[in-house]
């Protein structure tokens, strides 16, 4: 942290060289800069890494923006305020807003990021950086990992759905045989009743077949009587 706190004061000082030669004004001109403090991105992709500033009391309209990029034991000017990649880096800038665009990102772009904004003005407060983004690129070992990772949600979900299956099958393997048992009950109990519907159907054509005949066996009594009376 101190290595970084003297690199943030050399910086001051690059800016007032960087501005030497303008013409400077008296005033009370003063800048804050913001920075967000983290962002991390996977290797091979772009990335646009945010600043934003507010002036007061300032003459000149537009300030020089510069990047630089702070490693382990050494610091690199990127945009001051050219870029030295124009391919790598180019710098964005909407009013108070401002991006640095890096392109085809590496693990060796893992790096803090500091953005500076200076006025020409010769207040001490003309001149300020952010406290610095820190860029974490990840790399295909990183990529490997998380592919890992949704393959064994995919296993997991394939024995999800393979346990379950089991389990159903289990289930109705068990209820079989109380639905057959049942089923067999129904069964029984409706011949039971077309048993006794058969029953009462015979007895009814009994007791019509026995009115039959014995209709039949009254009336040649009837005829004897009837010819006896006719004889007297």
């Amino acid at each position: 942290m101190a290595s970084f706190n003297k690199f943030k004061n050399v910086l001051m000082l690059a800016f007032d060289w960087i501005l030497y030669g303008a013409a400077g004004v008296a005033g009370h001109c003063q800048v804050t800069v913001a920075q967000p403090r983290f962002q991390q991105v996977d290797s091979s992709m772009n990335v646009s890494l945010p600043c934003s500033f507010s002036a007061s009391g300032c003459s000149s309209p537009q300030p020089e923006v510069l990047w630089f990029r702070f490693l382990t034991s050494t610091h690199q000017g990127l945009c001051t305020p050219g870029c030295t990649d124009h391919q790598k880096y180019k710098v964005h800038s909407a009013g108070n807003n401002i991006l640095l665009q890096i392109k085809d990102l590496t693990e060796d772009d893992s790096a803090v990021y500091i953005c500076g904004i200076a006025f020409s003005d010769s207040s001490p407060l003309s001149k300020q950086t952010g406290d610095g983004t820190v860029l974490t690129v990840t790399g295909s070992g990183k990529q490997l990992n998380h592919g890992k990772l949704i393959s064994m949600i995919i296993a997991s979900t394939l024995l999800f759905l393979y346990s379950s299956a089991v389990l159903i099958s289990f289930v109705v393997y068990k209820l079989k045989p109380k639905l057959q048992k049942k089923s067999g009950k129904d069964q029984t109990t409706e011949n039971c009743k077309i048993n006794s519907g058969r029953k009462i159907f015979q007895a009814i054509a009994q007791e019509l077949q026995k009115q039959r005949y014995a209709q039949h066996q009254q009336q040649p009594e009837d005829l004897e009587d009837d010819t006896v009376y006719q004889n007297r």
